[in-house]
């Protein structure tokens, strides 16, 4: 299999995506770590936290994915890393002086449903309306408005 890399994309012979998720997913952790301090700070709020990550790991890691295909193992995979950084901003919950780690649901809750592939979504729509208020003139317009021939 040939693959390279433009524009910090995975090009491949088979048009998956699997490897750049792999890849995003690299650099969010990277991104994450490196602003540790700020996320184990006990001064910084939940809510800052939140934001810090929508505003500087979720943008990495969902970088040109408004084109692409997700297959159901990469929606786990993407779902999984969200719920990993999430879990560490929230921290535990605590019941009867014992502590355990939240459940997606809660997680979910927390965050008001608006996780990664909903964000994913959102960008889909907005690429796509995009795309439709572009003059027919346009090589991309042209290429979302070509039908092949058939024989």
């Amino acid at each position: 299999m040939h693959q390279y890399k433009y524009l910090e994309s995975i090009i491949n012979d088979n048009n998956s995506i699997e490897e750049e998720i792999k890849e995003s997913i690299v650099l969010g952790t990277k991104a994450y770590y490196a602003n540790l301090k700020f996320f184990k700070s006990k001064l910084v709020t939940k809510y800052s936290k939140l934001k810090l990550y929508r505003s500087v790991i979720r943008p990495i890691v969902t970088y040109a994915s408004e084109t692409g295909v997700l297959k159901e193992s990469s929606i786990q995979k993407l779902l999984i890393f969200e719920r990993k950084i999430l879990r560490k901003i929230f921290g535990p919950t605590r019941e009867n002086q014992l502590r355990r780690i939240k459940t997606n649901g809660e997680l979910d809750k927390l965050i008001k449903h608006q996780n990664t592939i909903n964000h994913i979504k959102a960008l889909r729509l907005r690429w796509f309306s995009h795309v439709q208020r572009m003059p027919d003139s346009r090589t991309v317009k042209k290429i979302f408005n070509w039908t092949p021939l058939t024989a």
